[in-house]
């Protein structure tokens, strides 16, 4: 059964989030916005770093869910990857959360930053490597290590989208997204141009 309490504190540290830099806020603000005390917020979580990844760790879990909550079983296992894959290049899903996400993409704390890209491989890969299995048993795929497979191919796509690192302008995000598709396409010995839909530059604009 969900804490409510504990669902209390994520709630009003993401409202926190979304409104100031998150080195501004402190364990007694979130205490007095949620109007729990400063012992009950510490009964949940150690400290605001431990809050903090775990408003993390719900938004993917929440956005992942409700995106994914909207497919259909029946689709072609390539056609499930392509609404996978834009919607990491799109980073956005059907609510709000994608907002909080978009700051923290811009958040300039390293152990942050490396606290999403585990998030993000952890939630993601499991569904990519269901995805794979799908299409090896439609014969659309192929490959021996469908787990190990879809890892690498989202930790690529993580550190990809990851704008402290690579920073493109649309030219440059086009070029890359072609190299990509081919990659993802020989790796997984996919019909050419399975995933030409990775440099479909449009469909990622909000």
């Amino acid at each position: 059964m969900k804490n409510d309490k504990k669902e209390h504190i994520l709630d009003t540290m993401e409202k926190l989030m979304m409104s100031m830099p998150n080195e501004e806020i402190s364990v007694n603000m979130i205490a007095e916005k949620a109007n729990i005390a400063k012992g009950g917020i510490y009964y949940y979580f150690k400290s605001k770093d431990e809050i903090l990844y775990a408003v993390v760790d719900r938004c993917y879990k929440k956005a992942v869910h409700e995106y994914f909550s909207g497919i259909q079983s029946k689709a072609p296992a390539i056609e499930k990857i392509k609404i996978l894959f834009q919607s990491m290049l799109k980073k956005t899903f059907h609510d709000n959360q994608i907002n909080l996400i978009h700051a923290l993409h811009l958040n300039e704390d390293t152990i942050l930053h490396n606290k999403m890209k585990i998030v993000a491989i952890q939630e993601v890969s499991p569904i990519l490597t269901e995805l794979l299995i799908e299409g090896v048993k439609e014969g659309s795929i192929k490959t021996d290590t469908p787990k190990e497979s879809a890892e690498m191919i989202v930790s690529v796509l993580t550190f990809f989208l990851d704008n402290t690192i690579f920073q493109s302008d649309k030219e440059g995000m086009y070029k890359k997204l072609q190299i990509l598709a081919k990659v993802f396409e020989t790796s997984l010995y996919a019909e050419k141009g399975s995933f030409d839909f990775l440099y479909d530059i449009d469909a990622y604009k909000q």
